[in-house]
């Protein structure tokens, strides 16, 4: 597990059998320890083995006996199984039980997607985000970042996010929030982050990703579970015909074969098994084999949302997908040359990895 920590954003890389669980627990907890009013969570997938669950209880306990208000949002367990054919998405079961039994506030959050976010808002402050959800595989089989940022004004949008789950109960109609870039340091550097949450601002989201893509000017990085999106399909499918910029990067070979069987299925999607075949070919991309999905079993995807577009990083629960949209997510754009170099060399190790 790589770390990397200055001023108010840092940022830490896991990789498959690179760092045990409990190292990665032991700076959840850490983050948890540091609250002195307010700790909420939005949750996609929390379900930590009996050891794993003693360290995060010990850690909730003490903060609740000093007074910190404590507030589980989480993804309604779907019934199984889902309905696909109505656009249901499946998430894992467990997650339900596992946050009623740490004994404080808690609210399920229906909607027929998912409610996909995964992080945390301590004292109204700071945010804990990333691709990583709460559980052992996630922390020691599965590629993820996660991002720490200390800004009360991106605090705010979360906060506000967070605040329209929490009384609604259901992520549709919520995430329409106009953010604006925010200042914060990295690496000694000035740096500016932006937020954004779907379902509310999906197709916004979509389409930002698209636009700084079309923009690059030096490199495009994918370190990417999914390319679904046809739009960004389309615009880096431009840039490798153009040949002005550089495109390479990791994504997960298994669950984009079993994407593929799902395009074929539906005739207007049948176009991208093509196009993205072309772009994996053309660029170069290294695809990691993981264990195909199954409900009981353990996974070990390369779990990241990342881009680096030139010196902007691209993260957050957001996958480049079309489902993404209609999920609640959060999505951050983080203009840090620094931070887009300490990207880009994770990117250059999973690629060595997996090549």
């Amino acid at each position: 597990m790589a770390g990397l920590s200055v001023d108010n954003v840092s940022v830490f890389f896991l990789a498959e059998g690179e760092q045990a669980a409990d190292e990665v627990m032991v700076r959840l907890a850490a983050f948890i320890r540091a609250a002195k009013q307010s700790l909420d969570f939005a949750i996609y997938d929390m379900r930590f083995s009996d050891r794993l669950k003693t360290s995060l209880s010990s850690a909730l306990r003490e903060r609740a006996e000093a007074g910190v208000k404590i507030r589980f949002c989480y993804d309604a367990d779907k019934p199984s199984p889902p309905n696909v054919a109505a656009g249901q998405d499946p998430a894992p079961s467990g997650t339900g039980a596992f946050v009623q039994s740490l004994g404080y506030l808690w609210r399920r959050v229906a909607g027929m997607k998912l409610m996909h976010s995964k992080f945390i808002l301590r004292d109204g402050q700071t945010v804990w985000t990333g691709s990583a959800n709460m559980t052992d595989d996630a922390f020691t089989l599965m590629e993820n970042n996660v991002v720490e940022i200390d800004s009360q004004a991106l605090a705010n949008y979360y906060a506000e996010d967070f605040e329209q789950l929490w009384e609604k109960e259901n992520f549709e109609n919520t995430g329409e929030i106009h953010t604006e870039p925010v200042p914060v340091t990295f690496a000694g550097q000035p740096a500016k982050v932006r937020v954004m949450f779907s379902p509310g601002c999906g197709l916004e989201i979509d389409t930002e990703i698209a636009r700084r893509a079309r923009a690059a000017q030096r490199r495009v990085r994918i370190c990417s579970l999914l390319i679904n999106s046809g739009t960004l399909i389309g615009e880096l499918g431009k840039l490798l015909r153009h040949g002005r910029v550089t495109v390479d990067g990791v994504y997960d070979r298994t669950q984009m074969e079993q994407v593929y069987v799902q395009w074929q299925e539906v005739p207007q999607n049948r176009w991208k098994i093509g196009a993205l075949k072309e772009i994996i070919a053309r660029a170069g991309l290294i695809g990691k084999s993981s264990m195909p999905y199954s409900a009981p079993g353990r996974h070990n995807y390369m779990h990241n949302k990342v881009l680096v577009i030139d010196d902007t990083v691209i993260t957050g629960s957001y996958n480049f997908s079309r489902s993404a949209q209609f999920n609640a997510e959060n999505i951050l754009f983080i203009e840090s040359a620094p931070l887009a170099e300490a990207y880009s060399a994770y990117i250059d190790h999973l690629v060595e990895k997996y090549r």
